[in-house]
C-alpha cells in the first residue's frame, strides 16, 4: 500500500505489486480488496465522481462561504436537524454530494451548453471534459484509463470502496 498521507490512482499491476511487497502474504481481506480494487478501476468515469452533483447528475454550485462553514467541526459532523433553514440545507445538501466523489482536488473550469470541462486544483494540466447530455467523459472512458495521469489521488468515498482504510 503507497504509505502517502493521500493515496494515488495507481494501475491494478502496481497496487498488487506494491501490497505483497510490504505484506508479503495474501489473507482473505487481502484477496477481497484486489478484487474491490478491479472493480474500482473498471467503473466508466461521471462527472459526479469528481465534482458535487445532485440525484439527477446536474451540477451543484457550491454555497457562498462554503468552504468557511464546512471548516467548523460542528458543521462536518452534525447530523440533520429538522429545525435547519434552508441556508444550511443547501449547505448540508452540497456536503453530502461532495462525500459522494470518489477524486480529491477537482474544480470546474468551463460549464458550456455542450461541454463541462473540469482541472485538478493541485495541478492544472490534468484536464477531464464532460458531455452536459449523459455527463460521461470524453477523453477517458474508466477509472482505469486515468492512471496514465500519474497524479490524480483518492477521496475517502473512493478508499472506502477499496476496503482501504484511512
Amino acid at each position: 500500500m503507497p504509505t502517502d498521507a493521500f493515496h494515488k490512482l495507481i494501475p491494478m499491476t502496481a497496487f498488487v505489486i506494491e501490497y505483497y511487497s510490504n505484506e508479503g502474504y495474501a489473507d482473505l481481506q487481502t484477496l477481497n480488496m484486489m478484487k474491490n480494487y478491479a472493480n474500482f478501476l473498471k467503473k466508466p468515469l461521471t462527472l459526479g465522481m469528481f465534482i458535487p452533483v445532485d440525484s439527477h447528475g446536474t451540477l451543484l454550485k457550491e454555497p457562498k462561504n462554503y468552504a468557511s462553514w464546512n471548516a467548523l467541526k460542528h458543521n462536518r459532523e452534525a447530523v440533520p436537524n429538522e429545525n435547519e433553514s434552508m441556508l444550511f440545507e443547501e449547505y448540508k445538501r452540497y456536503q453530502k454530494a461532495e462525500k459522494k466523489c470518489l477524486f480529491r482536488g477537482f474544480t470546474m473550469e468551463y460549464n458550456g451548453y455542450s461541454l463541462i470541462r473540469i482541472a485538478a486544483s493541485y495541478n492544472r494540466a490534468i484536464e477531464l471534459t464532460f458531455n452536459t447530455n449523459d455527463l460521461k467523459c470524453k477523453n477517458f472512458e474508466d477509472i482505469e484509463s486515468l492512471t496514465v495521469l500519474n497524479d490524480i489521488y483518492l477521496d475517502t468515498a473512493a478508499l472506502k470502496i477499496i476496503g482501504i482504510k484511512n
